[in-house]
């Protein structure tokens, strides 16, 4: 099974259609899928909902796609860095479903466990607890959680081979696992293709049998906080 495509645009070939549900790896502009987004981007599909820790920064990441008005809803921990995402919120123009980072990362693993729902005592009591099943285990309540599966997953890795077997660079890891576990499609793009075989078995962080389609690219790695002190004179 070929795995391997020259560009993200052939990557995500026959795989995008309007009113679509995407699942994107990484947090803030850590480990985001840069290559895959902007090949989304270029293709026009519209009406998406994604789930992801974050939607990036104004001009960059999942950013670039509120922009152009492709993502109808965000389903996200964290909006603090983009302008543009509290401003659509704030105006009504975006659906967001806020979920805690632990729940939203469970969320995802469960669904590509086979699992449609769990119980966790986050929220409980709060907004995010709204509408939901409420279940007490031991004198303590929990609500109900859904397993989320995406019709795709977009996600970036450090290293793979052309298997799909895919290695994660430190905290780059952060949501991409379980962000490429839960959907129908995975598409990867990596920094590096390596020989099938020469990876060891015991640092590969996923295994292939969730990725389909691997791009091999050039990453900008964008820093969202660059915090510098003065140099000290003497």
């Amino acid at each position: 099974m070929k795995k391997v495509y020259a560009t993200a645009s052939e990557a995500l070939e026959g795989l995008l259609h309007d009113g679509m549900f995407i699942a994107a790896g990484g947090f803030g502009l850590c480990g985001i899928p840069e290559l895959l987004i902007a090949a989304i981007r270029d293709a026009g599909t519209k009406d998406l909902t994604v789930a992801s820790n974050n939607c990036g920064v104004d001009d960059f990441g999942l950013g670039i796609l509120l922009q152009t008005r492709q993502i109808k809803k965000m389903i996200s921990s964290y909006v603090g860095e983009n302008a543009e995402f509290m401003r659509q919120y704030l105006s009504g123009e975006l659906e967001l479903e806020f979920n805690p980072q632990g729940t939203l990362a469970e969320r995802m693993r469960a669904g590509g466990c086979g699992i449609p729902g769990f119980y966790t005592k986050t929220g409980v009591g709060t907004v995010i607890a709204e509408g939901k099943e409420v279940k007490t285990f031991d004198g303590e309540d929990y609500i109900l959680e859904r397993g989320i599966v995406a019709d795709l997953s977009i996600v970036k890795a450090w290293k793979a081979d052309d298997t799909g077997n895919l290695v994660f660079r430190k905290t780059a890891r952060n949501f991409n696992p379980p962000a490429a576990m839960c959907g129908k499609v995975c598409v990867a793009e990596v920094e590096e293709i390596v020989p099938r075989g020469s990876l060891d078995p015991d640092m590969i962080h996923l295994p292939g049998i969730y990725v389909h389609r691997i791009v091999q690219g050039q990453h900008e790695k964008r820093i969202e906080q660059r915090t510098t002190r003065k140099k000290e004179t003497a």
